[in-house]
This record gives structure tokens, sequence and C-alpha cells, in this order.
């Protein structure tokens, strides 16, 4: 188990915005990631180092996906105004996810720019909406090359995430300590605001960068 990815929410109109200005806090470009077919929203990607990357998301104008979790997740958090929508947690297998949790993933796949349909299965994102403290699951299919993170082993490192809400419903989620889990992460806890994901920092070449 690792952490995978963070993921940042936001509004079509100010996608652009997120990604420059995210972008030229980490002095690293983005790229389009493509489109979620089944989940009715895009993303662009900057991968880091340690195998990890981050995604900033926004809905698209995709009416047959409207009910899909992730795209209820997208757009409520970016009717809130955006920010942090959560945080990924990797695993090689997902059937004991599914066992513990008594339910079965779904599939997802990302069609990118250039034509190439990446895929994987997940579960917990309504999990994520009830309690957005909770990270939820995926299990990415094929042989790793064509991963989001492929190229960033030069860049930013994610080192802190800061979460809100119960330290201990976190543990009971995960079936361990965060940092047991998801090596090199350090997570701190804000009890005063609202659960959720509240800030991610990054080592970067030019020190360590905090991103609300």
């Amino acid at each position: 188990m690792r952490l995978d990815h963070v993921s940042y929410a936001t509004s079509p109109a100010h996608l652009a915005d997120e990604v420059q200005r995210i972008g030229s806090k980490l002095q690293r470009s983005f790229v389009d990631g493509g489109i979620h077919p089944r989940f009715g929203t895009r993303n662009f990607v900057l991968p880091l180092a340690g195998g990890a990357y981050v995604e900033v998301v926004a809905i698209l104008d995709h009416p047959s996906a409207d009910s899909a979790p992730f795209r209820l997740a997208v757009n409520e958090r970016a009717e809130q105004g955006g920010g942090w929508l959560g945080w990924v947690v990797s695993v090689e297998d997902l059937a004991p996810v599914e066992d513990r949790l008594g339910r079965s993933g779904v599939a997802g796949h990302r069609i990118r720019p250039d034509g190439h349909d990446l895929r994987w299965r997940q579960i917990g994102v309504n999990d994520l909406r009830a309690e957005p403290s909770l990270p939820f699951f995926t299990c990415w299919e094929g042989d790793g090359s064509d991963h989001p993170s492929t190229g960033g082993a030069d860049g930013p490192r994610l080192s802190v995430l800061s979460l809100a809400g119960s330290p201990e419903r976190v543990v009971d989620w995960l079936g361990a300590a965060p940092e047991e889990l998801l090596d090199g992460l350090t997570v701190d806890w804000s009890p005063d605001e609202e659960p959720g994901l509240v800030s991610v920092t990054f080592d970067t070449a030019h020190g360590p960068v905090t991103i609300d």
C-alpha cells in the first residue's frame, strides 16, 4: 500500500487557473491527463518523485455520468469554492479491501490526449464524500509503465498531508496508521478544521512548499 495521488477539485471555469497556480508554486508543468468517460470528469496531472502524482480535476458536461460518485464528489467540492478533494492509496490487490468493506470496487479508466487508455479499479469514493478525511483505494492495471507518476523522478516529493477529522477513523479505515503504510509520509492533524484534506506539503528543489 502506498500513497498514489492527491486530488484537487475545481470548476471547469477555473481549471486552467488552478493548474497554473499549483504548477507555478511547484515550479513544474502539468500535462493534460485527458478525460474519465465513466465519471464525466477530466484532469491535468503533475508527476512527482516517489511514484505519486497530483491531479487537478473538474467535471465535464456529461449528463450520462451525472450520478457517478467521483463526478458528484468533484462537483460538490467545486461548488464549495474548490480545493483539495482527497488523497488516494494504491494497493497491489483490491480484493482484500473489497472483502473488508463488504462490497466490490468499480472499474475506472482515463483516455489521454494521445489516445492511450489507462485502467484501474477503485473503491471508497462514496466514503470520501461522507467523510472527506478518508482516502479511497485504487488498484492499477498493467505493468505500471503508464502510471501518471512516470517522468516525475526528479520532481517534487509529497511529504506532508494536513488532515482534519478523526485520526482513529482513518486508522480503522486503512487498518493501520497512515505513516506505517505509506513510506515517508507525515500526517498532521488539524482538529479545528472541517474534516478533509486541508493542505499538502511538497519537498522541492527550492525548499518545502505547502499548498492549501
